[in-house]
């Protein structure tokens, strides 16, 4: 099923005004917030998110349960791998997103922006009030140093902050960034979303060294206590200087935080049962259809409910390593794809509850599923001869509907034709090239879920001759591994953005695919696909911009980069009796940060 963006065409509101000529610099004033497009949804004085309820109370614990472990506390840098919530709660950036808006930044450490129509500065107003834990002012050069730093040596703000010209303290509270000749409309908001670091407080030559002390933040949190790698726990910073900002009230509400690891998600599950942690967002379809059938439930310890979600489904799939010679033709990545028997594992392993993916924008105006080119795609997509396949251009791409048997004949023999063409023969109930090399890879997983999916994957294409051998890392050694492209094929979720923009490049960059950790973890180096992004970024009208998407979709549709999995309809969440949610949830579903303790 389509979605519109917002339900009530978010997208095109959001994007409308970009149209109208430029302004003169000069026309330019401070304002409360920053859209990327278009109007911010709340004026100027408004009191509280619509998501953050009045009703919510200050008090109590909360403790979160995740999968995996850690040996960083600092989320910023390349190395180790950092826990959630400490960007955030702890290190505040300039200015806060809301969460039921596409893209829209409200005051936070900057009380105020500034940018021209052209985008080509932004200007922050620190408040006056903002304070790190420490008691110390956030200052000017406080976020001239923060961008520098992050510049250098942070872990996704390196290429979008090297755009910046310059970044000037025009005084103590008030910071300028040129950004003239960039010609992207998101780099301001990007801006806005820069964690605000303490210069004083922060080492730059050791910065990015893992340590389990996190950068000095002005965030409602410090943190409390850490067991390496096994829990951590944040507790309110009771002078907390930002507590009664509008893009704070009625959130934040728990005095302490405590999230517990778990190696494996079935002891992490079994924790929940026995009331040892308050909220589970789950993501196993077969836990969540028949798993959930306990006591707690039952009498109402435990409440089980989906909630809507209005953004574009994350894509998430097989993601195929394009380094690796065995992936290096597409006929061998399509044919991979194909053979993915969707039909069956979502009936056998997912009781039927998923939809199949079949774009890199799945469920939204943007997705060019089932949809003819435009002129504009056309236009542009021809200075790319063979970019886009003319099928998809025509439509988008169609995935192949099985019989659901996990043995169709008919995908099996097509498939079988694409690798014959790419230099496959049958010899010895395998697959080989002319040199005798069969066709063989791993495929990288860190959890059960994902070793039990890729162990059914790999019997598939073992009928053909495929031998795909799953092996299962720990989680610290996955991220290591991934981040480094040191795999061939991994379960992967490319998480949802509601206005796609910068984040494509570290995607699907050219240059995203030779810089270590990076999320162009397919190693997609295309031409055409930067020229898309880079036309997004530009775009001045929703058409433009819908059209740029669209054509990079059909791009990386084309390439069969990842062979797609599925989507949930709607957020599957079980939480605590005790464990208070807001009446309404935002686009962007639940987390913690809204919900509060009955009684507090």
């Amino acid at each position: 099923m389509r979605i519109d963006l917002s339900r009530r065409n978010l997208l095109a509101a959001a994007v409308g005004s970009l149209a109208a000529p430029p302004r003169a610099r000069a026309e330019t004033t401070f304002r409360h917030a920053l859209a990327m497009r278009g109007e911010p949804a709340l004026p100027a004085g408004f009191d509280r998110f619509p998501y953050a309820d009045p009703a919510a109370r200050r008090g109590g614990r909360i403790v979160l349960g995740q999968q995996g472990t850690f040996d960083s506390m600092n989320p910023f840098i390349i190395r180790g791998q950092a826990p959630p919530y400490i960007q955030g709660l702890v290190v505040q950036s300039l200015m806060a997103r809301s969460l039921d808006e596409p893209f829209t930044l409200y005051g936070q450490v900057a009380e105020a922006v500034e940018a021209p129509e052209d985008r080509s500065s932004v200007t922050f107003r620190i408040d006056s009030r903002a304070r790190f834990s420490d008691g110390s002012p956030v200052t000017a050069q406080d976020v001239i140093f923060s961008w520098s730093l992050l510049r250098d040596k942070g872990r996704i703000q390196r290429p979008p902050f090297r755009k910046v010209i310059a970044a000037d303290a025009l005084d103590a509270r008030t910071v300028r960034f040129n950004l003239d000749g960039a010609n992207d409309r998101e780099l301001p908001m990007i801006l806005g979303l820069m964690p605000v670091l303490s210069k004083a407080a922060t080492d730059p030559d050791a910065f990015d060294q893992t340590s389990f002390t996190p950068p000095l933040g002005s965030g409602p949190y410090m943190l409390a206590d850490v067991s390496p790698g096994a829990s951590y726990t944040l507790k309110r910073n009771p002078d907390y200087w930002g507590a009664d900002l509008p893009s704070n009230r009625c959130l934040n509400n728990f005095d302490e935080i405590r999230v517990d690891f778990y190696r494996d998600a079935n002891s992490l599950f079994e924790a929940f049962k026995a009331g040892l942690i308050d909220l589970r967002l789950e993501g196993d379809p077969a836990r969540w259809s028949s798993g959930y059938d306990i006591p707690p439930v039952r009498d109402g310890r435990i409440i089980r409910e989906t909630l809507p979600l209005g953004i574009p489904k994350s894509m998430s799939g097989f993601v195929m390593n394009t380094r690796e010679s065995v992936f290096a033709d597409v006929r061998v990545r399509e044919a991979l794809t194909m053979l993915l028997d969707a039909e069956w594992i979502n009936r056998t392993l997912f009781f039927g509850l998923y939809d199949r993916i079949q774009s890199y924008f799945e469920g939204s105006d943007l997705s060019c599923h089932g949809v003819p080119a435009s002129a504009n795609e056309r236009q542009w997509l021809a200075e790319f001869p063979g970019a886009v396949r003319p099928d998809i251009l025509d439509h988008g791409w169609r995935a192949p509907v099985s019989d659901g048997s996990g043995r169709d004949r008919t995908i099996a023999r097509a498939a079988f034709e694409l690798l014959e063409a790419a230099g496959y023969k049958r010899s010895d109930d395998m697959l080989r090239a002319d040199d005798g090399r069969p066709l063989a890879f791993d495929i990288l997983v860190t959890n059960r879920m994902h070793e039990r999916l890729s162990v059914t994957y790999s019997q598939m294409l073992r009928r053909v001759g495929v031998e795909a051998r799953v092996r299962l890392v720990d989680d610290v050694q996955y991220w290591k591994r991934v981040l480094n492209f040191q795999f061939d094929m991994t379960p992967y979720t490319y998480s949802a953005n509601a206005l796609p923009g910068n984040e494509q490049f570290n995607r699907w960059g050219k240059a995203s695919a030779a810089r270590p950790g990076s999320l162009n973890i397919a190693g997609v180096s295309s031409d055409a696909a930067d020229a898309m992004i880079a036309r997004m970024l530009a775009a001045r009208s929703p058409d433009e911009y819908r059209d740029a998407t669209r054509a990079l979709d059909r791009i990386l549709l084309s390439g069969f980069y990842v062979a797609p999995l599925f989507y949930a309809k709607g957020q599957w969440v079980a939480r605590s009796a005790a464990t208070m949610r807001p009446a309404r949830t935002p686009l962007f579903g639940l987390s913690p940060e809204m919900m509060w303790r009955a009684g507090a």
